[in-house]
């Protein structure tokens, strides 16, 4: 089974190298080098310092997630389990799906608490950034779409995030409704499959019926108590909306390090559409994000900021939040691993 996960994630950073490749070479390397090396380092170290507060924002939704579930962690505690959990998310394909279970692992051995409270705790907050992401998205299109006039594929993308906005809360709000039901559902099928998959792992022994079924009631009564509690869901929303800020201003302060600005209605719109591609089965949606990023980008701007430009500085924008999640997260996923060792 490792040796397979292996394999996927070594296929999907394969993937994404070739991904780039098309991009920069469709963009042209020596425009882009040449933009890049003539960018302004201070504003670059901004960049980063802002994802730096974008990770320190979004760890304290989760650590105010984990407070609701009784789980009580320091900050800089939780600001190192977020880091592991965006680097399970960077490495693996699927983006957060990929790197849920893993980050769940992570959340029980650090906070000393069940799994099944990890899962739902990432989980929640994953679910609870969807929200704001959505709704600047929306004032993005909608301001940007007062200063111009918005051409048929940004009407389309416009269209999307519009239909998003209307689908995903109907889904949780009918997944909330009858959400008793799918917890006998998921109990009736995942026992089965659970069991199954300890049977076969060595050295492990299969987990009764019972206690499988407690586990997974405990996951959705995890959920139920976040999604209840209005002053946890308040908090958790305001540290959320407050990281996607950060991200926005990344991008707009990375046009600013090669000389270039863009209005930051246009970054509104960009950042949350362009994270939607980390659903894709490339490692933490690398080359799909730049991909989406890049084209809405050119198709926001038009012939003012040129291709070769909107990619240079979608690279040092994506290479700070992609890049410090990883190495931060690896070195707190190492020292990890050496102490379960040991």
């Amino acid at each position: 089974m490792a040796g397979r996960r292996l394999r996927t994630t070594v296929l999907g950073f394969l993937a994404t190298f070739l991904v780039f490749g098309a991009l920069f070479t469709f963009v042209g390397v020596d425009d882009l080098v040449a933009t890049l090396s003539s960018a302004d380092t201070g504003v670059v170290a901004l960049v980063v310092f802002v994802t730096v507060c974008w990770l320190a924002a979004w760890s304290m939704a989760l650590k105010v997630v984990l407070g609701v579930l009784g789980v009580d962690v320091p900050p800089h505690r939780a600001f190192l389990i977020f880091a592991g959990a965006m680097f399970s998310n960077n490495v693996t394909p699927f983006g957060q799906a990929g790197g849920e279970p893993v980050t769940a692992l992570l959340i029980s051995r650090v906070a000393d608490a069940e799994y099944e409270t990890g899962l739902a705790a990432i989980a929640s907050v994953d679910t609870l950034n969807f929200v704001p992401s959505i709704s600047l998205a929306l004032v993005g299109v909608g301001y940007f779409a007062t200063e111009t006039t918005l051409g048929r594929r940004l009407e389309v993308a416009a269209a999307a995030v519009v239909v998003l906005a209307l689908l995903v809360p109907g889904l949780v709000y009918y997944g909330w409704r009858n959400r008793y039901g799918l917890e006998e559902r998921a109990v009736a099928r995942f026992t089965p499959a659970i069991r199954w998959v300890a049977d076969k792992l060595p050295r492990t022994t299969p987990p009764s019926e019972a206690v499988v079924e407690e586990r997974i009631t405990g996951f959705f009564r995890s959920i139920e108590r976040v999604a209840t509690n209005r002053r946890g869901l308040a908090l958790s929303l305001g540290f959320s909306a407050l990281g996607w800020g950060l991200q926005m201003v990344g991008l707009w302060l990375a046009f600013r390090a090669i000389g270039h600005s863009i209005p930051l209605s246009i970054a509104l719109f960009v950042v949350p559409i362009g994270a939607i591609a980390g659903v894709t089965p490339l490692p933490g949606g690398a080359g799909g994000i730049e991909t989406v990023l890049v084209t809405l980008l050119a198709l926001a701007t038009g012939p003012v900021i040129g291709l070769e430009v909107a990619t240079a500085a979608v690279v040092i924008y994506r290479g700070a939040v992609y890049w410090v999640p990883v190495l931060v997260g690896g070195a707190v996923m190492s020292v990890l691993t050496v102490r379960s060792r040991a």
